[in-house]
């Protein structure tokens, strides 16, 4: 299939790649100093950013689009990258990384259920609860290096929900326009549910970080209104209202 426009995502993803590059790593001489349920939630995030995303990138293959294709490798390397600035974080507080942790063999299973957009759904629940989650981290401590890691991860975060919102639109116009709305309003219940799990899981780190289960949930939910409209209604602007939620 030919979704089209996808050209413009590799030359963003890899005109970052080239701005990361020339911006250099963290300071990790710094070191980091928080709270054990900070950490404990560093820890599983981490978890959840690692892996080599051959599934993702298989059925995008399949998709018929090179530039999309790409753009995927480039997404995944970027989360790849993610994972490696946690496990140095986690390093600098002497925080070893989980080999696996409940929550994300679930999503993984998951998204390797059907083929592509179903994926895509899954990833995208992710995506919109990272948000709240690196937003809260890069402003809930007084750790400088801290700070500048979630700090890093977010923008990209911030680039990754657009991106994955206009393939998602191209996907669902595949589908019959009554069940489209239908899809993401299922979408945001799953959301829902994803997200009160991780609340549940992070209490006391998301207390740690001055926000709490309840202004969490309400946040992610909010931000969540803009997704589904920049992908039922392809708007270039708006998805940044969910950006801003999260920035």
């Amino acid at each position: 299939m030919h979704t089209g426009g996808f050209a413009k995502w590799t030359r963003r993803f890899e005109d970052e790649r080239e701005r990361r590059h020339a911006l250099g790593d963290p300071d990790w001489e710094r070191g980091a100093t928080l709270h054990p349920a900070v950490w404990a939630g560093i820890q599983r995030f981490q978890v959840g950013e690692d892996g080599d995303g051959a599934n993702l990138i298989g059925k995008a293959d399949q998709a018929g689009d090179a530039d999309y294709a790409q753009a995927v490798r480039l997404f995944i390397a970027e989360e790849q990258n993610h994972a490696r600035l946690l496990a140095r974080l986690l390093a600098t507080g002497g925080v070893p990384t989980l080999t696996r942790h409940w929550s994300d063999v679930v999503f993984v299973r998951l998204r390797r259920l059907m083929g592509l957009r179903l994926e895509l759904l899954v990833l995208m629940i992710a995506e919109v609860v990272a948000l709240r989650y690196y937003r809260a981290l890069r402003d809930g401590t007084d750790d400088a290096l801290t700070t500048d890691v979630a700090g890093r991860i977010l923008s990209d975060e911030q680039r990754h929900v657009p991106f994955h919102c206009e393939r998602l639109h191209a996907s669902l116009t595949e589908l019959p326009r009554a069940v489209r709305r239908p899809v993401m309003a299922l979408w945001r219940v799953l959301l829902l549910a994803a997200c009160l799990v991780v609340a549940a899981d992070h209490g006391p780190a998301l207390r740690r970080l001055g926000i709490g289960r309840r202004r969490f949930v309400a946040d992610v939910m909010t931000s969540s209104h803009a997704v589904v409209a920049a992908v039922l209604v392809p708007r270039p602007d708006a998805w940044r209202q969910a950006g801003a939620q999260g920035g």
